[in-house]
């Protein structure tokens, strides 16, 4: 059954706000990739340059495919396996991605996450989301509820709790495999 706070965390991204939700690691902050102004608020709100790119989270891959080019079937069968799970994989990024989610950069960070309660929040939504770190660039990334809240007050945040992994999950180009992060 989908509890009432998935579906009010879906509705807030659907108008546009930006909220907190737990993630495999920290919680994550998220709005509509979509949606430019929600994108550069919250830019704006973590203090962190757009230069960078940002990652988008799915429920699974379908979700995905307006953002990215698929690579070769050998490289996709090695993500595909890694999903959904605690990988974010560095893809080609379609024409048209919007460069507030990717950066300076022609690809784009994505991963399919097996967080249940926010693979939920992305199936109530209908989409990918973007998500980083919920924390001031520099500071460290919220992993309790309460500290979401002494960073970024204003944000509503999804009741939950992350999934206990140690640090952010790791980031690993797509073309090489190698460990970005």
């Amino acid at each position: 059954m989908l509890h009432w706070r998935v579906r009010q965390a879906a509705l807030a991204l659907k108008q546009g706000k930006i909220i907190a939700y737990p993630t495999e690691a920290v919680f994550g902050l998220g709005c509509d990739p979509w949606n430019e102004d929600s994108v550069y608020s919250l830019l704006d709100l973590k203090e962190r340059p757009w230069q960078k790119g940002l990652i988008l989270i799915a429920a699974d891959f379908d979700q995905l495919q307006d953002f990215v080019e698929p690579l070769a079937s050998d490289k996709m069968t090695r993500i595909y396996a890694s999903w959904p799970g605690p990988t974010t994989w560095v893809l080609p990024a379609k024409e048209g991605v919007p460069s507030c989610l990717r950066g300076q950069h022609d690809t784009i960070a994505v991963r399919v996450t097996a967080h249940k309660q926010t693979a939920q929040l992305c199936q109530q939504f209908g989409g990918a989301i973007v998500s980083t770190s919920a924390n001031i660039t520099g500071k460290q990334p919220a992993k309790l509820i309460r500290q979401v809240h002494w960073q970024f007050p204003e944000i509503n945040v999804l009741a939950g709790q992350c999934e206990g992994l140690d640090k952010p999950t790791q980031i690993r180009d797509g073309q090489t495999g190698d460990i970005l992060r």
